[in-house]
């Protein structure tokens, strides 16, 4: 019997799972070998090309930087003007109460003379709108009284005025602020862009990146041979300040007087200098005569790049004071390692 036992057969699809489960399981090596096998993998960036990568984001940070100074510079003027504003208007008001006291003054007179004239009335209302709808009533008054509606009326008006620019400049300030926002997340984002691939490097690459073109600290007697040289003691005494800044940390946004960004020490300089200069580049090429590059002499501003979003302090032989980036402190380095866009003469 058991000779003509029917075989058992294998059950349906058993065949197909396990080939399916082989597909899957070779696939899973297969994708393994390919995220982790160095014949497929990306190729990891040479230093080099880390450097370079940095420099451009950097440089794109700059760029960045210089426009939230810009916008920042103008959301500083728009507060200005608000406190402005709210200032006045709380003098026009104090003037106002004086005012409206005078013609309580002469209301309460009236009142003890048995009336009350329509135009006391009127001034005397806390509703200014009603007032000024109703002033021709002040026409009513005799003419001491009508002066005094008069001024009534007039701080009125000029305090309402006050308020609407005070609004304007709200809505101004409001618009900076976002403006500020916006430039600082792209000049953070690169940074931290920047960073990440620093990370990358060993400390002796990293290293490299801060110290490419820079120079060895000088001497006094190069930073007064320097100051000598200068147009004029203003120009001299930014010189000077630029050398003792020599080593202070790139903190993007600062202007001293212990962290700069570029324009930050340039403008210091020159305020230690007794000159006001702009806030950014692209205003500091302006506040001064142009100069041709042949004719550079220290204490001239030197400008880079197309979008003029470096500038540095020319100190005379082919070099200059400037704050690089935050791989790098205050240093002199030579005026030809960057694009040069052009130089300005401040006094």
């Amino acid at each position: 019997m058991g000779a003509h036992r029917r075989p058992r057969q294998r059950a349906t699809g058993g065949g197909r799972a396990r080939t399916a489960a082989t597909i899957t399981l070779a696939g899973a090596a297969t994708a393994t070998g390919l995220g982790g096998g160095t014949g497929h993998a990306d190729p990891q960036p040479t230093a080099a090309q880390v450097r370079a990568k940095v420099d451009k984001l950097y440089q794109e940070a700059e760029v960045a930087t210089e426009k939230y100074n810009g916008a920042k510079e103008k959301a500083d003027a728009a507060e200005q003007r608000l406190e402005d504003l709210r200032d006045e208007a709380a003098r026009k008001e104090d003037r106002l109460n004086s005012a409206r006291e005078a013609l309580g003054s002469v209301a309460a007179a009236q009142y003890r003379s048995g009336g009350l004239d329509p135009a006391l009335q009127l001034a005397l209302s806390s509703d200014p709108d009603r007032y000024l709808d109703g002033a021709a009533f002040a026409e009513r008054a005799g003419s001491r009284q009508q002066a005094e509606v008069g001024r009534v009326r007039k701080e009125l008006r000029e305090i309402e005025q006050l308020r609407g620019a005070a609004r304007i400049e709200v809505s101004s300030l409001k618009s900076r602020r976002a403006e500020l926002k916006r430039h600082r997340e792209t000049v953070t984002g690169k940074l931290e862009s920047a960073r990440r691939l620093l990370s990358r490097l060993t400390s002796e690459e990293r290293a490299d990146v801060g110290d490419r073109a820079s120079r060895s600290a000088p001497g006094p007697r190069e930073s007064l041979s320097a100051s000598a040289q200068a147009p004029n003691s203003r120009a001299a005494a930014a010189v000077a300040y630029a050398y003792q800044k020599l080593g202070s940390p790139y903190v993007w946004g600062a202007t001293g007087p212990n962290a700069f960004d570029c324009s930050g020490l340039t403008q210091a300089a020159y305020r230690a200098a007794g000159v006001s200069l702009p806030r950014t580049t692209y205003a500091q090429i302006d506040a001064g005569r142009r100069v041709p590059r042949s004719k550079l002499a220290p204490g001239d501003l030197v400008f880079f790049y197309s979008g003029i979003s470096h500038v540095g302090i020319y100190v005379g032989n082919g070099q200059m004071i400037h704050a690089p980036n935050p791989s790098a402190p205050v240093r002199v380095a030579p005026v030809d390692e960057m694009p040069f866009a052009g130089a300005t003469r401040v006094v």
